[in-house]
């Protein structure tokens, strides 16, 4: 079986997440330890013990779901897995930064500081509520287009996450979001509904925070990945660090091309992808791309352990 390892990215945080790991795994827990320096604060108090409302904010929760997915990665390395066993890694968003460091391409501290840069670049590239995102649920990527283009009228309003065959996010001005959620509902959407986030990500709203990115990544090295990482916004496996950087500033404004990332993992022989890291939302889309692809979340040390278990 050919395998891939998958991370998660904004949405799947909760209060509590990896401490069983820091518990289980003294590498873990050296995750969360290198990340707290990183940022000069205790980050991992805020991930297990914290307020929901603090975790969420997207300046914590994007450093915070990479610790979590990393702290499970060192778990299965102390169980004696080697990431080379993976033909490829690809994170959702924010999981990119995951994958890079899973894969050697970036330190722990260099995702966790870039990724509150990013947190708090994409909250302040638009004024609070001039943006929003909806998801689109039962309509494709090529249907859910034609709704962004025909609700924008001049505003921003695109497809910002094509998740799977009947899950597509959009991302825009608020007016043009809420006009394409009513043509939703008129182009035959199961359902058509905003979303509870704080900013309108992946869209060109976000242009001001992908200048900040460029200028923080052209300061971090970027070291060749130990094994290919699929990228979000050309859904196609990329190795080479400087077209690494360049894709991770395209990103902050296009579209995550989760889908075509699956089916192109699926093309080149990837028969099993494990969810790496908090929530399983990932292996539900999964799921619903390619169902000859088997699934597993690993985010606990029971989880840690049967895949070991079961992969050897």
């Amino acid at each position: 079986m050919a395998l891939a390892l998958v991370f998660p990215g904004q949405g799947a945080q909760s209060v509590g997440m990896g401490r069983d790991l820091a518990e289980a795994y003294p590498d873990a827990r050296a995750v969360f330890d290198e990340v707290d320096e990183a940022l000069g604060e205790s980050l991992s108090a805020t991930i297990w013990s914290g307020d929901a409302d603090t975790l969420t904010l997207t300046a914590n929760a994007q450093p915070a779901l990479m610790a979590t997915s990393l702290a499970a990665v060192r778990a299965l390395e102390a169980e004696g897995f080697d990431l080379s066993r993976a033909a490829m890694v690809a994170g959702h968003s924010l999981g990119e930064y995951s994958a890079l460091a899973a894969a050697g391409a970036l330190t722990v501290s260099d995702a966790a500081r870039l990724l509150r840069l990013r947190g708090k670049a994409m909250q302040e590239a638009v004024p609070v509520g001039e943006g929003a995102m909806a998801a689109l649920l039962g309509l494709d990527f090529a249907a859910a287009t034609d709704v962004a283009e025909r609700a924008a009228q001049g505003d921003v309003c695109r497809a910002a996450n094509d998740n799977d065959p009947s899950q597509v996010v959009i991302s825009g001005h608020r007016q043009a979001v809420e006009r394409a959620v009513d043509l939703a509902k008129e182009a035959g959407a199961k359902r058509a509904v905003m979303l509870p986030v704080s900013a309108p990500f992946h869209c060109d709203l976000m242009q001001h925070a992908a200048e900040r990115m460029a200028g923080a990544l052209n300061e971090v090295r970027i070291a060749v990945p130990c094994v290919p990482v699929v990228a979000n916004v050309t859904a196609a496996p990329v190795q080479d660090p400087e077209e690494i950087r360049r894709l991770l500033v395209d990103q902050v404004t296009g579209a995550v091309r989760w889908r075509e990332s699956v089916a192109r993992m699926a093309a080149d022989g990837i028969d099993e992808i494990w969810e790496v890291g908090a929530g399983k939302a990932l292996s539900g889309m999964v799921r619903r791309i390619d169902r000859s692809i088997s699934t597993r979340t690993v985010g606990t040390p029971d989880e840690v352990r049967a895949a070991m278990e079961t992969g050897e």
